[in-house]
Order: structure tokens, then sequence, then C-alpha cells
């Protein structure tokens, strides 16, 4: 790709998304900036940091915590904040468990990542914020192929996928009643090559995941997954080491690998142009269903 071409691609969409950003500001009274530590939050967080510069992020940081995350996560996170004087925000899963708000689920499959959309929610309305901006993409998945940049959820923090408003000549919408509020996607455009391009280029620091390491894993159902106590494994799920990376970091229980050799930016990228498997494709929880993350995104997902 001509590297000019490819310069004003990404200043475009980096444009675009610090436009979204600064209409947020605008428009809404209580933002706040969803940030799981993946680098897609990293990417708005930055992009956040150059729309209001030299002032900080006009709006905190909120993670929804599983108690299931990559140490390493915790740890880019906190330092992160730290860097950037922002407030972070923590909403527990854990918490949740403990209060009896919700149940964890039991098996081999157990996974903490549903009841992170109650934990959300709960945090949305104790903060009454809103607007809750994500890192979401419309390439990641056919549900999120769906959004719009502002996204409207109802007084229950649901989403209705064939009632979004238009967004013409780049005007969007904020109004909305009381209890409402909406979910703003200011990357929506990207794919997950402008994502790694785009870092690379302004040279942002990621977790460690990201990055080819040694680890310890085990195959489940041709997807590997960390050999870690949280997860319950199967007497034929028998761990073994191996050179391996992240595409996408979550809850533990339900983010899988890749094997890889890939210890630079540049590197990650060149793996990614010739991968003919999708980003999500290693993530556990759009296997449940054929509309898993549709069902989730309704009942108030990211």
């Amino acid at each position: 790709m001509d590297k000019n071409y490819q310069l004003n691609h990404l200043r475009e969409l980096e444009a675009e998304s610090i436009f979204i950003l600064r209409e947020v500001a605008a428009q809404f009274q209580n933002p706040v900036l969803l940030f799981s530590g993946g680098k897609d939050s990293i990417l708005v967080t930055y992009l956040a940091m150059k729309a209001f510069y030299p002032a900080r992020i006009p709006f905190p940081l909120l993670h929804i915590d599983t108690g299931h995350n990559f140490i390493e996560t915790i740890e880019y996170r906190d330092d992160l904040v730290e860097k950037m004087g922002a407030r972070l925000i923590v909403g527990s899963v854990q918490e949740a468990i403990d209060q009896g708000k919700v149940v964890e689920e039991k098996g081999y499959n157990a996974s903490r990542n549903y009841l992170q959309t109650t934990v959300l929610l709960e945090s949305l309305e104790k903060g009454k914020y809103d607007a809750a901006i994500g890192g979401a993409r419309r390439d990641e998945e056919k549900a999120r192929a769906k959004e719009r940049f502002f996204s409207h959820r109802d007084e229950f923090g649901q989403w209705d996928p064939k009632n979004q408003r238009p967004e013409l000549w780049n005007l969007f919408n904020g109004k909305k009643q009381m209890g409402e509020h909406f979910r703003v996607f200011p990357i929506s455009n990207w794919t997950e090559l402008d994502v790694w391009q785009y870092l690379a280029m302004e040279n942002v620091e990621l977790p460690s995941l990201y990055f080819a390491h040694e680890r310890e894993v085990f195959d489940r159902d041709g997807v590997l997954m960390a050999a870690d106590e949280v997860i319950m494994r199967r007497p034929n799920e028998v761990p073994f080491k191996t050179t391996i990376r992240f595409r996408t970091i979550g809850d533990i229980t339900c983010t899988g690998a890749v094997k890889s050799n890939a210890v630079t930016v540049e590197e990650v990228i060149e793996e990614i142009a010739a991968s003919r498997v999708t980003e999500r494709g290693t993530r556990a929880d759009d296997k449940r269903t054929e509309t898993a993350m549709e069902d989730r995104k309704k009942q108030g997902y990211f």
C-alpha cells in the first residue's frame, strides 16, 4: 500500500473519531469512557487525549472488572490511568456475585462475561451517565455492524437494532428521554488493521499480551485457552507450553490465543494482513449461539 495513501487514510479516521468525541462532550452532560484494557479502548482513550489536549480528558474511565481478567491487563490499566491523571471507576462482577445480584455460571463452559451486563448497567445508572463511549468496530462482528456512531439505549439499557436513528452529513442526534442513554462508538469505521497501523504510527504502548510470549495453554475445540485456574478443564484438555499471543483481550474464560512469533507491532501487522481467521474467531462467548453478540447487546452489553 502506498505510504502516503495509508497516512491520509489513518488521518481521516483519526479526524472522524476526534470529531465524534468532541460531539459527545458538546451534546451530553455526563459521559463516561468504557475501558477494557484492550487495544480498541486504548485507541479511543488515546484519541480522546488528542481531542481535548492540552486539557485532560473531560470524562472518567469505567472498567467492568470480571475478577477473571489477565493480570497484565489490570497492571496496564492502572499504569495508564496514573500517567494520564484520569479518574478510574471500577464495576466489580465479583461484588455483584457476593451481593447476590448475579449468579455465577458453573461447569466447563462457565464464564463471567455475561455477568458484565448487569454490572455495567448498574454502574451507568449509579453514575447517572448519559453517554458511554466504547471501542466497538463494525468489522468485528455482524451485530456490531448494525450500530450507529450514536447508539440509543432505552431506560432499561436495551438496544433495538431496528430502531436506530439516521446519521446523515455527520449530524448526530443525541436527544433522549429521562433515564435513557447512548452508547457512542468513535472508531466504528476502523478495521483491526487500521487500529494496529495507527498505534504503530503513533508509537502507542500496548499490553504485553498482544505480543508473542510463552504461556501454558490447552486446546478446547481448536482454540488455545490460557491454562488458568479459573477455567475448569475436561480430563482430555491437557496443558502444554507454546508461544502464543492474543488478538483480543477480555475475560480469561472466553479469550482464546493464537500461535505466533510476532514480538513487534510491525510483525503483528504482517500477521494480521495474512490472517484468514477473524479477530473474534477465538472468542468463546461469540460461539454460544448464532446470535450471541446481538442477544447480549439487546440486553445492554457493550
